[in-house]
C-alpha cells in the first residue's frame, strides 16, 4: 500500500514538473516574441554581385537611426571580406563580417557604435566567385 502511494506521489510530482517546465519555456518564447515585435528589421537596400567586381556601395535612403544591421544572402553564397558603414554625419565604421554566408542565411546582428546611426550607405568588398547565370542577391536590413 505504501509503495502504491509512493508511486502515485512520484507520478504526480513528475507531471507537475513537466507542466512547470513547459510553461516556463512558453513564457520565454512569448517574451522573446514580444521583444522582437518592437525591434523589427527594415529593408535598407540591395545589391546583386556579378563576380566581375569585388566591391559595391549600397545607398540607404531610409530616414532615422538604426542600432544594428544584418546582411542576408539569397541565390548563392557570398564571401564577405570587408564591410564599411557610412553615416550621414560623415563618419565611417568598419564592421567585422569576414565570413562566407550561404544562400538563405544571414550574418549575425551587427551593432552600430554610439550615436552615429543614421546610415548613408554600406560599402561591401566580397570574394569574386563564378556564379554564372544565377547571381546572388545581398539585402541589407537595419534594426531601429
Amino acid at each position: 500500500m505504501k509503495r502504491m502511494r509512493l508511486l502515485r506521489s512520484v507520478r504526480l510530482l513528475s507531471s507537475l514538473m513537466l507542466v512547470f517546465s513547459v510553461s516556463v519555456a512558453a513564457s520565454a518564447q512569448r517574451r522573446d516574441r514580444d521583444r522582437d515585435q518592437g525591434e523589427r528589421w527594415e529593408r535598407l537596400g540591395q545589391s546583386r554581385p556579378d563576380g566581375r567586381r569585388d566591391h559595391d556601395l549600397v545607398r540607404v535612403f531610409a530616414r532615422g537611426g538604426f542600432r544594428a544591421i544584418q546582411l542576408r544572402v539569397s541565390g548563392g553564397a557570398i564571401e564577405f571580406q570587408r564591410v564599411v558603414v557610412h553615416f550621414e554625419n560623415g563618419a565611417d565604421t568598419e564592421v567585422e563580417v569576414r565570413d562566407r554566408v550561404r544562400s538563405g542565411a544571414a550574418t549575425r546582428a551587427i551593432d552600430l557604435p554610439g550615436d552615429q546611426r543614421r546610415i548613408r550607405g554600406v560599402e561591401i568588398w566580397y570574394g569574386k566567385e563564378g556564379w554564372g547565370r544565377s547571381r546572388p542577391t545581398l539585402t541589407i536590413y537595419g534594426r531601429r
